[in-house]
C-alpha cells in the first residue's frame, strides 16, 4: 500500500497547495528569507564548533597524583 511513498503527482499537489496558500507574489520573498534564515543556522553551527575545539584545545588534562605503588606501606614497630 505504501510501497511507493511519494509520487511525482503527490509533489505536484503539494506544490499547487502551497501556491494557492501563500500566493505566487509572496513565495520568491519566503524563499530568500527561508535561504537566509538557513545561512545563519550554518554559519554559528560553525562558529560553535570553532568555539568547541578552541576550548577543548586550551584545557589542560588534570595532573595525576602520584602513584606510590598499588599495597600500602607497612611500618615494622619493632
Amino acid at each position: 500500500m505504501l510501497r511507493n511513498g511519494l509520487d511525482p503527482w503527490h509533489l505536484l499537489v503539494v506544490a499547487l497547495v502551497v501556491v494557492l496558500v501563500f500566493g505566487s507574489k509572496r513565495l520568491p520573498d519566503t524563499a530568500r528569507a527561508l535561504g537566509k534564515s538557513l545561512r545563519i543556522l550554518k554559519s554559528e553551527t560553525r562558529a560553535m564548533k570553532r568555539e568547541g575545539a578552541q576550548q577543548e584545545g586550551a584545557r589542560e588534562p588534570a595532573p595525576r597524583p602520584a602513584s606510590t605503588g598499588d599495597a600500602p606501606a607497612v611500618r615494622d614497630s619493632a
